[in-house]
């Protein structure tokens, strides 16, 4: 059985919603997963374009949100430790980071992983990332259907707790 390569980046509908709010003000956008410097591990959403990704960085999907879509990054050292994970954003209450769009709304957006199944790993294989300099030269993830989920726990199932 060979299993169809899964979008590396997913979005919860609360999360894609607030996305479609910032989008009506402030028009395309993007998202950049941070690497825990000054706003720790957050997904940064910003105006597209007005983060300047680099030609080792890496895109995770494009997710479908909008017109054209919102291109999710990570940069390429990060990647090499979240590979074997399906990033899955979502929004929580709360003060997102000081540059990410999201922080007036008084929601932030949050960073949940899901570990690829070993099949899924496979397939992925087949599919290498795209990196900031392919991105440039047009190269485009390939369509993985929808990114959108309802829950975070329908990308992320928490596991039944054991009875002792």
């Amino acid at each position: 059985m060979t299993t169809e390569a899964p979008s590396r980046a997913l979005i919860t509908e609360a999360a894609a919603e607030l996305l479609r709010t910032i989008q009506k003000r402030h028009g395309a956008l993007m998202f950049h997963q941070s690497g825990g410097c000054c706003d720790g591990s957050s997904p940064m959403c910003y105006p597209d374009g007005d983060f300047i990704v680099g030609d080792r960085d890496i895109l995770l999907s494009i997710l479908d949100v909008g017109d054209g879509g919102v291109p999710v990054w990570i940069s390429g050292p990060q990647f090499d430790a979240w590979k074997h994970t399906q990033l899955v954003i979502d929004v929580v209450p709360g003060r997102g980071g000081g540059f990410s769009l999201e922080a007036p709304e008084g929601m932030r957006f949050l960073s949940r992983g899901r570990a690829f199944t070993p099949d899924e790993l496979t397939a992925l294989d087949g599919n290498p990332p795209i990196t900031g300099s392919a991105y440039e030269r047009g190269d485009r993830p390939a369509d993985a259907g929808t990114h959108i989920v309802a829950q975070a726990s329908d990308a992320c199932p928490i596991p039944a707790a054991r009875l002792t």
